[in-house]
């Protein structure tokens, strides 16, 4: 771990420099939050409402960090499980099935305002809907925010190796889609 991220967190758990250090914190890792978050759920409110949700409870939760894993790894699991939740009640709450709000949220990417693709990027968006989660969630990290496999093996905790076949088979399963829609 490098010595500012140490300070970083050290200035964190200490009441009399939190507030700044958080601050600071929000600063460094707000939009690579943000669009991780993102491309899990599509919808920019409901984007801004998690990430709001992800920083408060990396705030709460700081003393809990040992430094198993980079500062950005933690949070981006809780980003993730944040993410996963927020999914999972919004399918409860519509009384649908995840299969069929992944397909919804696909259906309103095309009147998002905040959605900046073309019908290519549509096109790769309702391809990455036709994954399962784990391998949406392995291609995007790949993909879009061409993370390392080290460091998506330490965000995830499984091996490198099980990230590289999932990568190659989301690969071929959107390469697939792709030619046949």
């Amino acid at each position: 771990m490098p010595n500012s991220e140490i300070h970083l967190i050290s200035r964190l758990k200490n009441e009399a420099t939190s507030q700044e250090a958080f601050r600071e914190l929000i600063g460094l890792y707000k939009e690579r939050l943000y669009w991780h978050i993102r491309n899990m759920v599509k919808d920019h409110d409901d984007t801004d409402d998690i990430l709001q949700n992800t920083f408060i409870k990396i705030f709460r939760n700081i003393d809990q960090f040992k430094g198993d894993s980079k500062l950005y790894s933690w949070m981006y699991r809780i980003a993730t499980n944040e993410s996963i939740t927020f999914l999972n009640k919004k399918s409860r709450r519509l009384n649908i099935t995840s299969e069929e709000l992944k397909d919804q949220i696909i259906d309103n990417l095309e009147s998002d305002v905040y959605f900046e693709g073309d019908a290519i990027q549509l096109k790769l968006q309702k391809a990455i809907a036709t994954l399962p989660s784990k391998q949406q969630q392995v291609f995007n990290m790949k993909y879009f925010q061409e993370l390392k496999y080290r460091e998506m093996a330490d965000i995830l905790e499984t091996s490198e190796g099980a990230l590289k076949a999932s990568y190659h088979i989301a690969a071929k399963k959107i390469e697939e889609y792709l030619k046949s829609n």
